[in-house]
């Protein structure tokens, strides 16, 4: 399925080349500054592991794997990755980072399952997997918002130095990154979609960070969906909502709609992965390794989130389609409209 959005207006200004230079340049200054902001260190993280160690992410529990045996390991069967939300944390501890210490790797994935390849969706993802420890007592509402704001910051200035070299863009970002749960988007426009929510709370401000990703909504649904075993999506807040985690929302006109650029969250510890397990009838996880070590208080406690690489790219560099940005496969349809439009896929 596809939802192509294309503008006769639009003409990429930078050639295929000017814009590899344009993306090493955006990737070169975020990472540097993103580690200087959250004190992290980059490490080095796997394409694929064993399948059945519950290290994967498993996005909403449906969605198919690429897998393939290992000869030399008695045909073993390995996975690749969809995220690293669960290997960064394990790697925290082998790696005995301390508090307020933390890491970030690019991650990679192939998601064949994708419902639909658009501007914004492609079967490659790749983004950057970071994850940082933190106290016990830094699992609030309050400390996440600090954390965000640290990133927005990063954001803005990538921005900046971005269209002072390249001239011909114009700065897209609000000064402030906006806050709102996803309990009062369902109040605000009970009538609406939660994507729909997300494009007029967003139009609106600019930048959003969307709190409670993953939980029920009080109109029995959930604004999106989000496993039960890495954010903390049912924790009460001081406001009494639920929900430590959220996206990072971003206005693009060039597509008139709102601009997912990061999911993130304060992560579950063992008490509420007991918790949303048993919500998602998926208690049956609680025997992998990896849920173990979290159950018997052997993984730290932490926060982390992926920021998407291209996904920045694109919106800084004011692109049309995500396959302008990296290299995929598309449809045969899409790539004759793209050339028809004036839209170079890599």
């Amino acid at each position: 399925m596809s939802s192509l959005v294309l503008n006769s207006d639009y003409r990429s200004v930078l050639s295929l080349r000017e814009t590899e230079v344009a993306i090493k340049f955006i990737k070169d200054y975020f990472e540097h500054a993103l580690a200087d902001a959250l004190n992290l260190q980059r490490v080095s993280a796997p394409l694929f592991v064993r399948k059945g160690s519950g290290v994967n992410d498993d996005l909403n529990g449906i969605e198919r794997k690429v897998s393939f045996n290992i000869k030399a390991d008695n045909d073993a069967t390995a996975e690749v990755v969809f995220s690293l939300a669960k290997w960064k944390r394990m790697a925290l501890a082998d790696y005995e980072f301390g508090t307020g210490e933390g890491l970030y790797t690019d991650m990679n994935a192939i998601r064949g399952d994708e419902d639909t390849l658009d501007n914004l969706h492609s079967v490659y993802v790749d983004q950057w997997d970071w994850e940082r420890v933190i106290e016990p007592a830094q699992r609030n509402l309050d400390f996440l918002k600090e954390i965000v704001e640290k990133i927005y910051a990063v954001l803005k200035n990538t921005e900046k130095e971005t269209c002072d070299r390249y001239t011909h863009l114009d700065p897209l970002l609000p000064e402030k990154i906006t806050f709102v749960h996803s309990e009062e988007l369902c109040e605000m426009y009970p009538d609406l979609s939660p994507r729909e929510r997300e494009n007029e709370i967003v139009k609106k401000h600019g930048a959003v960070f969307v709190i409670g990703i993953g939980g029920e909504l009080a109109d029995g649904e959930i604004h999106d969906g989000r496993a039960p075993d890495y954010d903390d999506w049912i924790t009460p807040t001081t406001d009494g909502k639920r929900g430590l985690n959220g996206d990072i929302l971003l206005w693009y006109p060039l597509l008139n709609r709102a601009f997912e650029i990061s999911s993130m969250g304060i992560r579950v510890d063992a008490k509420t992965l007991k918790q949303q397990l048993e919500i998602r009838n998926a208690g049956e996880r609680a025997e992998y390794a990896w849920h173990r070590k979290l159950l018997n208080n052997e993984l730290p406690q932490t926060v982390g989130g992926g920021i998407g690489q291209s996904r920045l790219c694109m919106f800084f560099l004011q692109k049309m389609h995500i396959g302008e940005v990296h290299a995929s496969i598309w449809p045969a349809e899409t790539i004759e409209k793209c050339r028809q439009a004036g839209v170079p896929l890599l």
